[in-house]
């Protein structure tokens, strides 16, 4: 079980040694019980961290955000940032490695097994807690602990926790300069996509009334867009809203400008936003789970993603995130790929 002075002690020792500038990690959120994000600086803020049952986001993406502030600040800090990371946070990092986001020594991961456990799954949590909200969650062995106002309640873990956490095989963060807690890699707490099979045992037209349905109510907030730690560019291809304009741009050029997609959240539209995106993230995506967990009509995007990644595992024996100097998936070829598809 990971001992959270470890994690303080870690992040302050870094920062009053000046190894670091900055450390990325959790603290208590201002409202509920999630932990958010925090940005801290100072040593003496080491014990502001927290590691919790909603530790949910993937921190990937603040080094992302950090690249593109020291690049519009036009700066280059000699000492690396420092985040604290899961095990699909340290795959994401090492995804952003290989695409030569950032380099290897501008970042210092401090790696956090999640053992036997993972996050919490807070419509799980819903259902459990017979419509009282709980105010504060804790790692408990197997069990996840929760105060609410009708006082404390343990939960078995597995109840309550992600589905992505469930069917993760890789919650130890192998890519790490320091790393804290056992190596439980290969747990089986579900079978490798579970949620995955479950699905697809439908026939092809209830899965295409499945999609139908759930993309007619998408509402493009993009939210799963500006979650992922892989979707960095400064231009969308799906979001024309995001072309850089400036002084000099015409009119002309503004309307001649290609769309790929219309901007108005209809079922074709949206269907377009969407499988552009999970090809955009084949071979890349490493199956957080975030976007799907921040969508607000509570879409569930990681079976599309799911899908994407299991036919790269099983057709090329690609796992993403696995080796900063392996090659990327859709930018390699080996003789014994499979190729039914060309003709």
């Amino acid at each position: 079980m990971i001992n959270l002075q470890d994690i303080r002690d870690t992040a302050r020792d870094l920062l009053a040694s000046g190894e670091v500038r900055a450390v990325i990690g959790f603290r208590s959120g201002s409202r509920g019980m999630a932990a958010e994000p925090a940005f801290i600086t100072r040593p003496e803020e080491a014990d502001e961290l927290v590691w919790d049952p909603t530790c949910f986001h993937n921190l990937a993406l603040y080094l992302v955000e950090d690249r593109k502030f020291q690049a519009h600040a036009r700066a280059n800090p000699a000492a690396p940032i420092a985040v604290v990371a899961k095990g699909c946070d340290a795959r994401a990092i090492v995804v952003l490695l290989q695409e030569h986001y950032f380099k290897r020594d501008q970042v210092y991961i401090i790696g956090v097994s999640c053992e036997g456990s993972g996050v919490l799954d807070e419509r799980k949590l819903a259902g459990h807690l017979n419509g009282f909200p709980a105010t504060s969650a804790a790692f408990d062995g197997d069990d996840f602990v929760f105060v609410t106002a009708q006082g404390e309640q343990r939960l078995p873990a597995r109840e309550v926790m992600a589905e992505r956490c469930l069917e993760c095989r890789e919650p130890y963060p192998r890519e790490h300069n320091v790393v804290l807690g056992e190596n439980r890699s290969g747990r089986e707490l579900a079978l490798p996509f579970a949620a995955l099979t479950r699905f697809e045992a439908q026939s092809p037209a209830e899965r295409w009334e499945f999609w139908q349905r759930h993309f007619e109510r998408c509402i493009r907030c993009y939210a799963c867009r500006s979650v992922c730690p892989m979707c960095f560019c400064d231009e969308c291809v799906v979001d024309s809203i995001t072309y850089p304009v400036t002084a000099e741009t015409t009119a002309e050029e503004k309307a001649n400008r290609v769309r790929w997609i219309e901007r108005s959240a209809t079922r074709s539209e949206n269907i377009t936003y969407h499988m552009t995106r999970a090809m955009h993230l084949a071979g890349r995506c490493v199956d957080c789970g975030e976007c799907e967990r921040v969508c607000p009509v509570n879409i569930p995007l990681r079976l599309l993603n799911n899908k994407m990644e299991r036919e790269a595992r099983e057709r090329f024996g690609y796992e993403p995130g696995a080796s900063i100097g392996g090659p990327s998936l859709v930018a390699s070829f080996r003789d014994d790929d499979p190729g039914q598809f060309i003709r």
